[in-house]
């Protein structure tokens, strides 16, 4: 799940590439204009629809959420899970066992987070190249796509579409070594989002009997 949850925060949220070798200057162009446009916001607020299919090519689940986020704090909600972070702890609430995990934030550690992609860690773990132009749910999309510079992540590649019009991602694929290919979409982008701040941390006392397993 936590891999799922990766997948849409790539998704959502904006890069910010500086140089690096192997490296298109158009691809390059595309997602700098999406990180101009995220961090020209407040906050953003999104639907989005994550839909997992095998090496057969048919789709075997498809999960559906929402994500917030402002500055490099973020909320997910996925299928009765939530990924909230407020850049210091990870808080991971699953409601059925009524259980959440704490965990110290650490970017390091971060496969792929907000923290991460405001940075210039695309040159350092990726290399990326212009595929050309789409249409995306009727939109005109310019199509970036990514792959790993360390052979041993399980991603093979990443493919984004960025809308021209507006700068913002609205879905893409992700390929993994294993054959499995995840297609995602975004929908009810919001910029500038009212998003209040205690959104970005987790309250035991809004979920009586929580079990809270501390793994800081």
């Amino acid at each position: 799940m936590k891999k799922i949850l990766s997948i849409a925060i790539l998704a959502l949220t904006g890069m910010q590439p500086v140089s690096a070798q192997n490296n298109d200057t158009k691809a390059k162009e595309v997602l700098q204009s999406v990180s101009k446009k995220i961090n020209s916001l407040k906050s953003v607020k999104a639907n989005f629809a994550l839909h997992l299919s095998g090496g057969n090519g048919k789709v075997n689940e498809t999960k559906k959420g929402t994500f917030s986020m402002k500055g490099q704090k973020y909320h997910v909600t996925i299928n009765g899970q939530e990924i909230i972070c407020d850049t210091k702890t990870i808080w991971t609430y699953t409601k059925e066992s009524n259980e959440v995990q704490v965990n110290k934030y650490d970017p390091k550690e971060q496969t792929i987070s907000p923290a991460k992609l405001f940075t210039d860690f695309y040159d350092k773990e990726y290399s990326y190249r212009y595929i050309g132009e789409k249409k995306v749910a009727g939109k005109n999309c310019d199509i970036v796509e990514m792959t790993p510079l360390n052979k041993d992540k399980q991603l093979s590649k990443i493919e984004i579409s960025v809308d021209k019009a507006t700068h913002m991602v609205v879905g893409g694929n992700v390929w993994e070594k294993n054959g499995n290919k995840y297609a995602y979409d975004i929908s009810g982008f919001t910029p500038n989002a009212n998003v209040p701040d205690n959104l970005f941390t987790f309250d035991p006392k809004e979920h009586p009997g929580v079990e809270v397993v501390d793994l800081r």
